[in-house]
């Protein structure tokens, strides 16, 4: 596949995706993955309400499957639904969410919304939370304002863990824009140190002992340094 051809053909998936997106709507899909099979597409759509997504009896599936069928020229499309058990950690969802109510309930209520998702996704389990809104929120001059709670890795490998995603809001006053980042309990921190009761008990009395290998290579090292000390120079030269 030359590079024009690719080029096409990416542009092509995007704007499938873009179509599944905006006719499911708004709040309701978290990710679209598209995986190519030998007996067709298999189109993954992930969210937290598969019964308004797959409709009575599968009609709207049935009904999208057959559009991209003929739209997008696919040969075998097939739909899947990948169910999210903890929407509250979900980036995308809560982006989504957030832009919702501020199209429905006004802009003045932003501190409001973003107070109620944060202490939701806190009260869920998560070990951090970073909402950020900007736009023509309070008033007609644009600023930027930002929301957060627990920890929240910002760089390193340990970053790539946070769950990220970000929405747009069109309200009366223009389009506001809202990022999300939520570090879920499960999260794999490699440099997360838990302090607990034993461990301030062992620091408190000095009995907190050192690395095996560590404490090892030192008494090596100690060992030699003595022998060596104790060679007479006749016969180390």
């Amino acid at each position: 596949m030359d590079e024009k051809k690719f080029v096409q053909f990416k542009k092509k998936e995007y704007e499938m995706k873009r179509y599944v997106w905006n006719t499911l709507g708004k709040g309701k899909v978290s990710a679209i993955k598209v995986e190519y099979t030998p007996i067709g597409e298999k189109i993954i759509v992930s969210t937290d309400k598969p019964g308004l997504i797959i409709g009575s009896r599968g009609e709207k599936i049935d009904s999208l499957t057959r559009f991209l069928k003929s739209k997008f020229k696919l040969e075998n499309p097939n739909i899947e639904i990948n169910e999210i058990k903890k929407p509250e950690f979900d980036a995308q969802l809560v982006a989504d969410r957030i832009a919702l109510d501020l199209e429905r309930f006004g802009n003045l209520k932003f501190k409001t919304i973003a107070y109620k998702e944060m202490t939701r996704i806190m009260k869920a389990g998560a070990l951090g939370v970073e909402i950020r809104m900007g736009g023509k929120l309070p008033s007609d001059r644009a600023k930027s304002w930002r929301f957060a709670a627990g920890y929240l890795k910002k760089v390193g490998d340990s970053a790539k863990v946070v769950n990220q995603a970000q929405s747009t809001a069109l309200t009366k006053l223009g389009i506001s824009g809202i990022k999300v980042a939520i570090l879920p309990p499960d999260a794999l921190i490699h440099d997360k140190i838990e302090i607990t009761e034993e461990l301030k008990r062992m620091i408190k009395t000095g009995e907190v002992e050192e690395d095996k290998k560590v404490k090892a290579k030192r008494t090596k090292k100690a060992k030699t340094d003595e022998e060596v000390k104790e060679t007479p120079m006749e016969e180390t030269q």
